[in-house]
Order: structure tokens, then C-alpha cells, then sequence
């Protein structure tokens, strides 16, 4: 769909597509771009760099610009640390490339495609097209050795831009996975210097320069004690300094649009140091950009992707279907901080996606802007959701009932008002639903139907309550149920205790006891007072265990309704 007519709706993608378009100039190609440490696990704080990027280069596609989304993978930065969990014998590896690490789990080539892997796999479910390059690939193939002299020849200029920026509070942070610099060696000016190799022996960051005549570097690698040399015109196993990579990255790729984390951003940052480098070193415009806020899990604030345990796009993709995992990133503008709860949030968070649908249908605005933003792409089209669309909340609800049997849901599923001809018409939301009440319910919240009659219950039933289970037990009819039936005879037996007519309106009595018959209910059929809705849940279950549960000292069909209920 294009964009950008009279009276369109706009918001921040909007705005960031027109202010990379500018900066590459009209009717030129725009390269947006993001990039990552494959440190670690991907989580769903590192997915915002990647998602905020996408979402611009979406919206150029559409208005039928060119434009490239580069993701530029950092690994060949070092390892830093290993990681709970790890072998600690991979501490060997600390000062080696990420691309160089081995993949202590034995299933890729190394630490770096470890963690690379399963993030593509998420990203191509999301709709997330980009070109990837790898800055090991790069730096190896010489690409970069141009960028490298111009730096080395003007690393006078280099340090006096980060000395004006070099703070305490810099000094004293660690910014989240960049390098970190090697100890002071025998003069300042090589222990500036803006260009690191790695030893030729260990393979390790671990160096002292020790002489610099040009082209030539000297140096002694701390844990081995090697003594070598770097030939900056023909060797290529080292890397340009954080500080002074990134925009030199820039400026080689042309780049028009990369925002960073709130982290990256602030004064005397990489960031803000890079905006100065590039247009003072490397001659070439500083890219458009915004801050964008962390992103935080189950009441975490920030998450750090070497700190291990946090969800990943992947996890998060088990629970949310694709759209709204997009959505939940495009909605919010890019400063505001938010955290994803897979807790009964999640249900509130369906709800809400699915009324902006039904309101996409009748009316645009942000809102629906954001809808359809997340709900299709340019090149992918739009994204995998329901053919039939059922509430969350009543998937979850007979998923929980049902043992998480996909065919009994299905059943249940079409018995309760929403027909469809096959599982496949739920999915992918009820395989996500499924996972969720299965992983992220508590115990204590799960719905466990009784295995046998509250004998001792019953027994003390009052009249009132035994003329309750009397008219439902009666209107219930043989076969299969469906619940308009059914929820009518639910909220009918207190008005037909009392004399009146299902279809009459309630009256203050009618509504107290509706009240305590649905109590007696969930007592009856759940041992709680409350659970899922009851005409739900007696559709589920079906007329033969609701009638075993209802009647003293007849034993039921199992736990679970079985698939013939």
C-alpha cells in the first residue's frame, strides 16, 4: 500500500524515511542500516535494533524507493567473557574474534553463526528482509584497508575528538558488547592507536604495540609472550577500534539511517564520538539517526545479551503470532521503554490486536497505521495469522481444559460459535496459545477438572442448589453441545428456579444467585471458585463427564474430556 497521500496518517517510521531519503538526496539509492555482537543470544531488547530498521526500510519499499537494509553482524570483536552455563574452559577463548570461538555446543561453526542461526530463522517469520555482512568476512578480504590508512593516517586527529570526549563517566562504563581496550602499553600514543591486530600466534587481542613504522606495527601478545608484526598494506587479522569502526562503516557503506540504543547515544558515547569521526575523518555526512528505548522482561529494566536467560525473538514467536510481535516495537514511539510480560498480559495484548483489526476495516489513523505495518510487508506480503480468528482467551481456556489435544480444540472450538474446516484454520494462534498455557500459566491458575464427584459436596447441597443441578442437568441436551445452547441454559436455571422464563430479564435475586450457581459450578466441576466460562467449559467437557461430576458417587471419564465427550 503507498503512503504519503493528503490526510495519510504519519508517525516516527514516517518521519525517519523522509530524514534517510533527504540525507541520501532525491531519487538515490538509501541505505538504512542496523547491527549486532553475536555475543550472545539475540533477546528481545537487541530485536528493536533490527525491527526499528526494518520498519523504515518497509516503508521506502513502498513508496517505491530504493533501499538496501544492511545488518552488519560485529563478529569479529572479541569474546569477552564466557557465560553461566558455558564450559569454563572457554575461557582459552577470551580476546578471540567471536567468528574465531568455537561453538561449545558442537552444532554450528562457531560462537558467532551460533547465535546468528536462530535469529535469521525468527527474522524470516517476522518478514524481516536485509542484506547481511559479516565484519570478520570484511576485514579479511581487505575491504576496509583503505578506511584503515586513513584512520592510522589521521589517528592524531582521532585522539584528540575522543580526548575531548573521554569523561569519568565514560571511563568508568562499559558499553553493551563493544571491545574493551587493552592496557596502557610503553607510549601513549600506541596505546591509542586506532588500529588493534591480533596476535599472529594465539589469535588474541591480547597486545602491547610496540613500535610503529609504517606500514608496519610491532607488538607482544600478553598470554603467549609472542612477538610479532602487523603489515597494515597486506595483513588483515585485526580490526579498527570500536570508537573509530562504526564510522568508518558508515561512511564505506554510504549509510543515510541507523538509530542505536539510549546507551550509544548519550554524550561522549561511540555513538556521538562517531558523528564527529565520520564527517572529520572520513569525509562523509553523519547518518540519520534517533535513540530508542531498552526494552525489558517480566519487570527486568535492560537487557544485557551476555548475561544469558533472557527471551529471544524465538521464545517470544511461540506465544505472540508474528504481526503482533512487530506490533508491539512500531506502536510505541522509539524513546518510551516498555517491557513484554508473557504472563496473563498476554491475553489482554490479543484482545486489543484483534479489535484495532476489526477497526482497521472502517477507519485509519496511527493506530491503524501501526496495524498495518505490522500485519503485512512490502516484499513478504501480508503475514501468516488465523483463517478463522478466535479470541485468545478462549483457545487458551479450552487448550487448558483439553490437555492442549489440538483435535478436541478444534472440536470444542467449532462447537462454541466459531466453525472452520480443519486445526489448520486456527493456526498459528492455537499452537500459540497451547505453548502458553502449558509454559507461562501457573499451576495454581490451570484448570484441572475433578477425576471424581465431590461425594461430601453434593451431599451438603441445599434445595436451592439441588434444584440448580436438577434444571441444568435436565436441558442439557444428549450429543454434542453447542454453547448458544448451552449459555443460555447456564444463566436460565436461577430464573427458572424462581419461576420465570429463560429469556426473561434478571432480576437483583436472579443475579445473586447466578452468582453462587456459578460458584457451585466451578466448585463442582474445577474445585475453584472461579475458572474458565462456564458455558466453555461445559461444552468442553461434554454432557456424559459434566453429568458424572454433578451426580454423587458416579466416577468420571478421566481428568480430561476424552475426544469422543
Amino acid at each position: 500500500m503507498a503512503r504519503g497521500g493528503q490526510g495519510d496518517p504519519t508517525d516516527w517510521v514516517t518521519r525517519a524515511a523522509d530524514d534517510a531519503v533527504r540525507h541520501a538526496g532525491e531519487g538515490k539509492r538509501v541505505t538504512v542500516s542496523s547491527g549486532a555482537s553475536p555475543s550472545g543470544p539475540v533477546h528481545l531488547g537487541n530485536l528493536r535494533e533490527f525491527l526499528t530498521v526494518h520498519f523504515v526500510a518497509d516503508e521506502l519499499e513502498r513508496r517505491g524507493v530504493e533501499v538496501r537494509h544492511l545488518h552488519v553482524w560485529d563478529d569479529f570483536d572479541r569474546f569477552r567473557r564466557v557465560p553461566a552455563g558455558v564450559d569454563p574452559a572457554w575461557s582459552e577463548h577470551i580476546g578471540r574474534p567471536l567468528s574465531a570461538v568455537p561453538d561449545p555446543w558442537g552444532c554450528h561453526d562457531s560462537w558467532a553463526e551460533h547465535f546468528k542461526e536462530p535469529l535469521r530463522e525468527a527474522l524470516a517469520e517476522l518478514g524481516v528482509e536485509m542484506d547481511e555482512v559479516s565484519q570478520t568476512e570484511r576485514y579479511r578480504a581487505g575491504l576496509y584497508r583503505s578506511a584503515v590508512r586513513t584512520a592510522v593516517d589521521q589517528r592524531h586527529e582521532i585522539e584528540a575528538i575522543l580526548a575531548r570526549h573521554r569523561t569519568r563517566k565514560e571511563a568508568e562504563s562499559v558499553e553493551s558488547d563493544a571491545e574493551e581496550e587493552p592496557p596502557v602499553g610503553p607510549s601513549d600514543e600506541l596505546a591509542r592507536f586506532p588500529f588493534k591486530p591480533y596476535c599472529s600466534s594465539c589469535g588474541r587481542d591480547t597486545l602491547d604495540l610496540t613500535d610503529f613504522a609504517d606500514p608496519v606495527l610491532a607488538y607482544t601478545c600478553r598470554v603467549c609472550s609472542h612477538q610479532g608484526h602487523f603489515d597494515l598494506d597486506s595483513d588483515t587479522d585485526g580490526k579498527l577500534v570500536w570508537k573509530v569502526d562504526w564510522p568508518m562503516r558508515w561512511a564505506v557503506e554510504h549509510v543515510d539511517f541507523e538509530p542505536a540504543g539510549m546507551d550509544h547515544a548519550t554524550p561522549g558515547s561511540s555513538f556521538t564520538v562517531g558523528h564527529e569521526l565520520v564527517e572529520k575523518v572520513f569525509g562523509m555526512p553523519r547518518p540519520a539517526w534517533f535513540g530508542y528505548g531498552f526494552v525489558g522482561f517480566a519487570g527486568m529494566q535492560k537487557m544485557s545479551s551476555s548475561a544469558g536467560g533472557v527471551p529471544t525473538a524465538a521464545d517470544a514467536l511461540r506465544i505472540l503470532e508474528a504481526p503482533i510481535l512487530r506490533w508491539l516495537y512500531v506502536r510505541r514511539q522509539p524513546r518510551q521503554t516498555f517491557n513484554i510480560d508473557f504472563g496473563p498480559e498476554v491475553v489482554r495484548l490479543y484482545d486489543e490486536w484483534d479489535a484495532l483489526g476489526r477497526k482497521a476495516a472502517t477507519k485509519r489513523d496511527v493506530a491503524v497505521l501501526a496495524f498495518e505495518r505490522a500485519a503485512a510487508t512490502s516484499s513478504a506480503g501480508t503475514l501468516r495469522t488465523p483463517r478463522v480468528v478466535v479470541p485468545f482467551r478462549t483457545l487458551a481456556s479450552v487448550a487448558d481444559v483439553t490437555a492442549g489435544s489440538a483435535e478436541l480444540i478444534s472440536r470444542v472450538i467449532d462447537r462454541v460459535g466459531h466453525e472452520h474446516s480443519s486445526v489448520d484454520d486456527l493456526e498459528p494462534r492455537l499452537s500459540r496459545a497451547i505453548h502458553w498455557t502449558t509454559e507461562f500459566v501457573a499451576e495454581s491458575d490451570r484448570t484441572v477438572v475433578r477425576e471424581t464427584p465431590d461425594d461430601e459436596r453434593l451431599a451438603a447441597l441445599s434445595s436451592q442448589e439441588e434444584t440448580w443441578l436438577r434444571l441444568l442437568l435436565d436441558g442439557l441436551p444428549g450429543g454434542d453441545l453447542d454453547v448458544d445452547p448451552v449459555t443460555t441454559l447456564v444463566y436460565g436455571v436461577p430464573k427458572l428456579a424462581r419461576g420465570l422464563a429463560v429469556d426473561a430479564s434478571p432480576t437483583d435475586e436472579v443475579k445473586a444467585d447466578q452468582k453462587e450457581f456459578f460458584r457451585l459450578l466451578y466448585n463442582l466441576l474445577v474445585g475453584k471458585d472461579r475458572g474458565p466460562r462456564l458455558p466453555t467449559l461445559i461444552v468442553a467437557l461434554g454432557r456424559e463427564t459434566v453429568q458424572s461430576l454433578l451426580t454423587p458417587g458416579r466416577p468420571t471419564t478421566g481428568q480430561r474430556p476424552s475426544s469422543s465427550s
